[in-house]
């Protein structure tokens, strides 16, 4: 009995417990090993659109009218949330790309704004609450309701703070934010009436779609970045000093989002709440925004430090977790 408890708990905390991992890395392998150029990349990019409307079509149809309602009504806590996501996050992967760009790629200097401007992982921050013992229905609220701004504010705010000059802001890609992230949403939320009991039945299935979207528009971003030298590109002590800054940026992101819960007064079961809503970035709106605001050889530098952070932020997780709930009241 104990043994096998054993084997659950090393399974839990192993390097691929997360799918998520291991789709992340099977894609960037892909793309070094046999990446898609000239006309074979403009056709994986056709499909990664098609795939990214399917994504939002199924978020859409998941999150409930009524927890967006409730995330409203719950100000105090989604407000300082909202600041925290959207103004101390960004404003801190602006300063981390100012002191990188001097020891990195531009491009890859200008991903830590990039990754500062994304909202919360919904999934990730409600397993890792769950885990913990936190508010649940805190953490997939605030965290659902950040996920919808993000597609909203996300490009406007990186433009903003710096990054328009790379990123194609015109007309030509709000009509396409529009209509392969905010369209489906929208029909999926009018949907949801006849389909969300349907997709929350299967939702084990519905998150290996979830997988394969995002492994694919990571795929066809580091296509364009292998294409454009990133192989060559980077010495070892780059991979370092880029991994060391991610680390730093996520250190920033698990501390000061705790020391911030502590600060407004949250119990202990928000503070978690928020901890993992606030600090938990997302790819799976990151990888698929990168692939409408950038030309495919600039995506895969601008999101190799998200890549990072993502990977990083689902090994730390779960242990402080752990640490969380044993420690707990």
């Amino acid at each position: 009995m104990i043994a096998g408890q054993g084997q659950r708990v090393r399974s839990r905390f192993s390097l691929f417990a997360d799918p998520m991992i291991a789709v992340l890395v099977a894609a960037t392998l892909a793309a070094l090993a046999w990446p898609a150029l000239g006309e074979d990349r403009a056709n994986w990019q056709v499909i990664s659109n098609a795939a990214i409307f399917l994504l939002f079509l199924l978020n859409g149809m998941r999150v409930a009218r009524g927890e967006i309602a409730r995330a409203v009504a719950n100000w105090r806590f989604f407000l300082v949330l909202f600041i925290w996501v959207f103004a101390v996050m960004p404003l801190a992967g602006l300063a981390v790309s100012k002191l990188a760009v001097d020891v990195l790629p531009p491009l890859v200097a200008l991903g830590f704004l990039y990754l500062g401007v994304l909202p919360s992982t919904v999934q990730s921050a409600t397993s890792y609450s769950t885990l913990a013992k936190g508010n649940i229905a805190l953490s997939v609220v605030g965290a659902a309701l950040i996920n919808i701004i993000g597609v909203f504010l996300s490009a406007p705010l990186f433009a903003l703070l710096g990054g328009g000059e790379v990123a194609e802001l015109g007309n030509g890609v709000a009509v396409r934010i529009a209509l392969i992230l905010v369209l489906p949403f929208v029909l999926g939320q009018m949907l949801q009436g006849w389909t969300r009991n349907w997709i929350v039945a299967r939702k084990g299935k519905i998150a290996w779609i979830d997988r394969l979207v995002i492994g694919i528009a990571v795929y066809v971003a580091f296509s364009g970045a292998v294409e454009q030298g990133l192989e060559t590109m980077f010495d070892g002590l780059g991979w370092v000093t880029l991994v060391g800054l991610v680390i730093a940026y996520l250190a920033f992101a698990k501390i000061g989002a705790w020391l911030t819960s502590r600060v407004v007064g949250y119990p202990r079961e928000d503070g978690i709440a928020f901890l993992f809503a606030a600090a938990q970035k997302s790819i799976a709106v990151g990888a698929p925004l990168a692939a409408i605001l950038f030309k495919p050889e600039a995506a895969g530098f601008v999101i190799a430090p998200l890549l990072i952070y993502h990977l990083l932020q689902l090994v730390v997780a779960a242990p402080l977790a752990s640490y969380l709930a044993r420690t707990g009241p």
